[in-house]
């Protein structure tokens, strides 16, 4: 839980600075907007970063504040960015990972089509690409076995007829031994 928080501070502080590079006149309110979240999570984590002296303020006019980060600052973002890019493709291999084993289960059941449920995100799309690329048909019949995604959980279900197979196999594979 803890990693989630550190892990969203700092997606948080990665946008900031980039949005602010991009627009050093930028204010609360459209850094708020364009990140959707709270003014006040956007004023909370600008005066942290002010106080570690990633960012620095100026006044632009009386009611105007323009933001300036740092070259502490600069080399931050550049460490969030190798962060993000590591975590981006650690999580792409987990995903992979885990496909790969529920399409060693299904060729084992002797499918070769799925139905994929449960996202349009970026974990349904590798978990597709990831079907296509072994050979397995995409489906949308309801009848066909399904991975279900869950997050980054997947899980495999297949028909009703092809569990009942695999079960009397395995009892057959299990012999007198029980």
């Amino acid at each position: 839980m803890e990693n989630e928080i550190a892990t969203e501070e700092s997606t948080h502080a990665l946008e900031m600075l980039t949005h602010i590079e991009a627009n050093p006149d930028i204010s609360q309110l459209t850094l708020a907007d364009e990140l959707g979240v709270a003014v006040g999570t956007i004023n909370w984590h600008l005066k942290r970063m002010i106080a570690k002296g990633y960012v620095k303020v100026k006044r632009a006019q009386r009611k105007k504040l323009r933001y300036i980060i740092t070259p502490e600052g600069i080399a931050l973002r550049a460490t969030l960015t190798v962060d993000y890019i590591k975590n981006s493709f650690n999580l792409y291999r987990q995903v992979r990972e885990r496909t790969n084993l529920c399409l060693q289960q299904l060729q084992d059941a002797g499918y070769k089509i799925v139905n994929v449920l449960g996202g349009e995100d970026e974990v349904a799309e590798v978990v597709r690409l990831t079907c296509l690329e072994q050979g397995v048909e995409l489906t949308n019949e309801v009848d066909a076995p399904q991975i279900t995604i869950e997050g980054i959980k997947l899980a495999l279900k297949l028909p009703e007829t092809a569990q009942t197979i695999a079960a009397a196999e395995e009892d057959i594979n299990r012999g007198d031994h029980g």
